[in-house]
């Protein structure tokens, strides 16, 4: 039996497994979709409800958690300001998780978790906006060098 096992240990240290936590919590955060594997998405998901949960909540203490959780101040902003404003009427379930196949080179079982309602923009926000004037330069720039004897 499984009695007093909190969590899931993921055959990692617990240092390890903490570290992941943040890092996935933050990208989950940042980007409201991330792609992992099903035990880590399960893993994440009631960790995620917890800080938005936590967010909603507009107390010194309550920052000053979020902020010792996350360990990145913008992540904690962006709970604060944009999502405990998009899910003040929600008393819950602030995450999904989707069964997305299986990775191809161990078949282990990947999954999409995402925030409900979620801003498909974010997805984009360290992608760079091209222009066609710049690569056009670029192109301009990469002329071949020929030498003369």
């Amino acid at each position: 039996m499984r009695h007093g096992f909190a969590n899931k240990k993921l055959n990692r240290t617990s240092e390890h497994r903490k570290a992941l936590l943040k890092n996935m919590l933050n990208s989950l955060i940042k980007y409201e979709q991330i792609k992992t594997t099903l035990p880590k998405a399960k893993f994440l998901k009631p960790q995620a409800d917890k800080i938005i949960t936590l967010g909603k909540k507009d107390t010194l203490h309550n920052t000053k958690a979020l902020v010792s959780q996350l360990q990145d101040i913008k992540s904690a902003n962006k709970v604060k300001k944009t999502l405990s404003k998009r899910y003040e009427k929600r008393s819950g379930g602030y995450t999904r998780i989707i069964k997305a196949g299986f990775r191809y080179g161990d078949n282990a079982p990947m999954a999409i978790i995402e925030f409900v309602d979620r801003d498909v923009e974010a997805k984009k926000v360290d992608k760079k906006k091209k222009s066609t004037a710049k690569e056009t330069e670029k192109k301009e720039d990469k002329k071949p060098v020929t030498v003369s004897k």
